[in-house]
Order: C-alpha cells, then structure tokens, then sequence
C-alpha cells in the first residue's frame, strides 16, 4: 500500500481533532446515552437514539482519522530544501495573468486540504500543473470557467 502524504502541521491538526474526539466528544455522548437509558423505554426514546447515531459517527470518525494517519508519510515542510520549484507542502504565490489578482496556496495531502483555508491537494488539477514549476514560470491551469493563466510570483517552504 502506497503511503499517502501529509505535511506536519496537518498531522498536527488530525492528532488536536483525535484527542478531542477522544477526550471531550466520546465522553459527553456516552454521558448522554446512559441518561437517555435512564428514561425508560429505549425504543421511543428520541434523544437515546440521537445520542447513539451521534456516538456511531464520532466512532466512525476516530477509526478513519486514526488509520490515515497510520498510512501517511509525515513531511515536514519547514525543513525541505529551498530549491524554488514547487514540491508538496511548498507554499506558493501566484498572480492570475487576466486580472493580476494574486492567490496563495499551500500544496497539502488529501486528507487536510481545505480550500477555504488556501490548502489544496496534491491530486488537484492546479497542484498537478504547479508542481515541478519555478518562480517566474506561467501555468496553465484547467479551472471549472476554462484555462486561466498564472504566474508563480514566489514558492515558500514554511
């Protein structure tokens, strides 16, 4: 099986999620099931039957946060070589050559991408098109309207 990358601070954050599921999340739903037992009748028991499908999920979520990250390979950014190309976990700068509007981007696992906070995958298509790449280099990137242009303005590695 081929192990999955993942940059460090997103570990850092699936370890943060773990420990809370574990510590706070699983604790108050069991908390909640033994009170919703104490009420009597299990099968018409609204809340018994919430707390067990959330339980079912918190569960779910452990047992996948814990396997991925046993199948990931931790890459520590802050201690890559600064060759200037783009590589996972590389920060990267761009300016679309349009509209000169700039983005920024980090080039990140599967698991931790989180568009909203400029995380992409490693599998997208403008992480596919930027890795390799340099600074000053114009992409071509197929995007959902058509193919936009950008320049590489600057690849960090922090």
């Amino acid at each position: 099986m081929k192990r999955k990358p993942m940059t460090l601070k997103g570990a850092e954050r699936l370890r943060a999620e773990l420990r809370r599921l574990k510590t706070n999340d699983r604790p108050r739903v069991i908390q909640a099931i033994a009170e919703a037992r104490a009420h009597g009748d299990l099968s018409e028991n609204a809340e018994y039957h919430a707390a067990r499908e959330q339980q079912g999920f918190i569960e779910g979520r452990i047992k996948h946060i814990e396997h991925e990250l046993s199948h990931c390979e931790i890459f520590d950014v802050a201690h890559m070589p600064a060759t200037g190309k783009v590589v996972f976990g590389a920060t990267v700068d761009l300016e679309d050559q349009d509209d000169g509007s700039e983005v920024v981007f980090q080039i990140v696992g599967e698991l931790e991408a989180d568009v909203k906070l400029g995380l992409i995958s490693i599998t997208s298509p403008i992480a596919r098109a930027l890795v390799g790449k340099s600074e000053g280099d114009v992409v071509d990137v197929a995007v959902p309207g058509g193919t936009r242009a950008f320049e590489i303005v600057a690849v960090r590695y922090v």
